[in-house]
């Protein structure tokens, strides 16, 4: 059985907007598949960082899976090591690759390595701008409001522009 999934995409090192195009592609190799736009995503700042990050690039795309979602999980952080993001890596750090699995179909998972939906999904701008282009009417598991309507109410200050 086939089940949407929702996969977040973010890059800036490098060519940030090649690294997501080349993503994009490479996922839409693994079934039936929608992408968003590419977005411009102004960096988190985290305390103790010792400079700025660069802006990141990010999308969505949705695509077609069979399989659970820990397979689907490897096959991301595979391909995230593809395009030569490091196996151990520190969080809120600038990165070449971040393929995030957002949703699996209407699961609603938490296990010590996966959380479905992703955690942060509802209250991050560059998540969420992304994803209303593919399913703005979308409820996810555990929320009451579509994902146009959790990007409308959104009180998040960091800047995300269309490319």
């Amino acid at each position: 059985m086939r089940r949407k999934a929702y996969v977040g995409i973010g890059a800036n090192l490098g060519d940030p907007g090649a690294q997501v195009r080349a993503a994009i592609a490479e996922l839409c190799r693994w079934g039936p598949h929608r992408a968003s736009s590419l977005w411009r995503t102004e960096p988190l700042a985290q305390r103790g960082q010792p400079e700025p990050q660069p802006w990141y690039v990010n999308a969505a795309v949705e695509v077609g899976l069979g399989g659970d979602a820990l397979s689907v999980l490897q096959r991301l952080l595979a391909l995230e090591l593809e395009f030569g993001r490091p196996a151990k890596r520190a969080r809120w750090q600038p990165r070449l690759i971040d393929l995030d699995l957002l949703l699996f179909g209407d699961l609603a998972l938490e296990t010590p390595r996966l959380t479905l939906p992703h955690p942060g999904l509802a209250r991050r701008r560059f998540v969420l701008a992304p994803l209303a282009e593919l399913a703005p009417d979308l409820v996810a598991p555990g929320q009451t409001r579509t994902i146009s309507e959790l990007l409308a109410d959104l009180d998040d200050p960091l800047r995300v522009e269309k490319l």
